[in-house]
């Protein structure tokens, strides 16, 4: 009889462990890939793709392989999400160094009360309404909004739960994308105010700021309509401002369909978009769909951009205004 509930008392602590670790920790991430060619252009490294970042090399592309280990613990817990491939790179441009190229967040947080929490270390961005990984965005390619940054933060920043409908967010942190560590000894301010789904965003840095808006609505049960606008200002450097619409369908639940309609400005010559024009302006419409296949989302994607300035090369290696390009990409989730 003590051998049987020796025995038991042995299996239930097994069984409580087991369940306790499957419901604490997790491994998760995603693998992309895609095709991408130009129709009114050449299809060469040497042509200019849309000013947008991870989504431009010519014919069968990489993205990048993603890997989060998380422990999320009622008190306290941690983040590690590592990124290889030329989206990673792109992401994590600010850590110049060994292995801390692979490293797109690393943080540790603390659930102080039920309504305040704190978190340090390297985390994406507040600001914006796409993000780094492809599996949260709609649209593969990304917007000139999304290219122009932030990416990436280190510092602390304190999360609070105001109400059932609104919270805040204040943080101290390097100088952006300066993610490994502080190379001037300068710090930046972030604010968040988060009201019904829709977020009200402040960045400080030591010689500019950007004001920024990102929210959405659920106009019916299968329409939503995403916004975002956004605008910087810097002291002795060029800025910008820009606004992007994001309708999307959805027809059922393995397939959508969507829109990214997007106005943006260069404030003087920031050089991203153009070719050192200043006060340059893009308008560009990208038609996204979505379909299911478990795990994988096929997305197929036709993007227009329209420039005030001759940005692209067309098939006669003179600039020109405008670009269309056609986009495949196959993203798997885990």
């Amino acid at each position: 009889m003590k051998k049987i509930i020796l025995t038991l008392l042995v299996a239930s602590s097994f069984i409580a462990t087991a369940q306790e670790e499957e419901k604490t920790f997790t491994l998760s991430g995603s693998v992309d890939t895609y095709f991408r060619g130009n129709l009114n252009a050449a299809n060469d490294a040497s042509k200019v793709a849309p000013g947008s970042s991870f989504a431009n090399a010519p014919g069968f592309s990489l993205g990048m392989i993603n890997l989060i280990a998380a422990y999320e613990g009622e008190k306290v817990g941690f983040v590690a999400d590592l990124v290889y491939g030329p989206r990673g790179n792109d992401a994590v441009f600010g850590s110049p160094t060994g292995s801390s190229q692979m490293v797109n967040q690393l943080y540790a947080y603390w659930n102080v009360s039920e309504k305040v929490k704190l978190t340090v270390g390297n985390f994406n961005t507040f600001l914006g309404y796409e993000v780094i990984s492809p599996v949260a965005n709609f649209n593969y390619s990304t917007s000139y909004l999304f290219s122009y940054g932030p990416f990436s933060h280190s510092g602390i920043k304190a999360d609070f739960t105001l109400s059932e409908k609104s919270s805040l967010m204040l943080a101290v942190m390097n100088p952006t994308d300066a993610t490994e560590f502080n190379p001037d000894g300068k710090y930046s301010i972030g604010a968040q105010y988060g009201y019904s789904g829709q977020f009200f965003n402040f960045l400080l840095n030591p010689d500019s700021y950007e004001i920024d808006y990102t929210g959405g609505f659920d106009v019916t049960d299968s329409f939503f309509l995403g916004l975002n606008a956004a605008y910087f200002k810097a002291d002795q450097a060029a800025g910008f401002a820009g606004v992007a619409l994001y309708p999307q369908y959805a027809a059922t639940e393995a397939f959508k369909i969507g829109l990214r309609a997007e106005y943006f400005v260069e404030d003087g010559d920031f050089g991203a978009i153009g070719t050192g024009v200043a006060d340059s302006s893009v308008f560009a419409t990208t038609l996204t769909a979505n379909y299911k296949v478990g795990s994988l989302t096929i997305i197929p994607e036709i993007r227009l951009d329209s420039s005030s300035d001759n940005f692209f090369m067309n098939n006669s290696a003179d600039p020109a205004k405008g670009l269309s390009s056609f986009l495949l990409a196959a993203v798997y989730s885990f």
